[in-house]
């Protein structure tokens, strides 16, 4: 099933960086960005993991937590997150369910070669656990601000 804005947040719950947990129950009450990204350490996920971590006072005074998943192994998120100095959580979804709930794990093609991955999308979930926007086939450049910016309108809605 396609998740669309206005739906209720897939259910998860995972390991994340720092020793810590993250779940939908853990962020109940707080408005909160979920993004897929394919590989820890890799160009454009790291631009990406940057971008965010810069947006990240600004997410912060209006509230907004930022949480990267990948399927990536929690050695791997940690030595990620250390060397860019990510003070935000990345999750493990090792086993790929959640990637999957959110409908971030599609098709790819390279070289006509087709294979499974995580497609770069990003949830931005509401106060409620409602989903307010989707951005799907994520491009780096200037999709942290377009976030930023989505969560600040949710953010003075939320107040009115």
């Amino acid at each position: 099933m396609e998740l669309s804005a206005g739906d209720q947040s897939p259910d998860f719950s995972m390991p994340a960086t720092g020793g810590r947990q993250v779940s939908l129950a853990g962020l109940k009450g707080r408005a909160f960005v979920l993004y897929f990204y394919p590989k820890a350490d890799t160009p454009g996920c790291t631009t990406e993991a940057c971008a965010f971590q810069e947006a990240l006072p600004q997410l912060g005074q209006i509230g907004i937590e930022v949480i990267g998943v990948s399927k990536d192994k929690m050695p791997a998120l940690e030595k990620f997150a250390a060397k860019y100095d990510l003070k935000f959580p990345l999750a493990s979804d090792e086993a790929g369910g959640v990637v999957e709930a959110f409908g971030a794990w599609v098709e790819k093609s390279m070289y006509g070669k087709t294979y499974m991955g995580i497609d770069r999308s990003t949830f931005l979930i509401d106060q409620t656990g409602k989903i307010a926007r989707i951005w799907r086939k994520v491009k780096v450049p200037g999709h942290a601000k377009e976030v930023m910016a989505a969560a600040a309108s949710l953010e003075r809605n939320a107040a009115a």
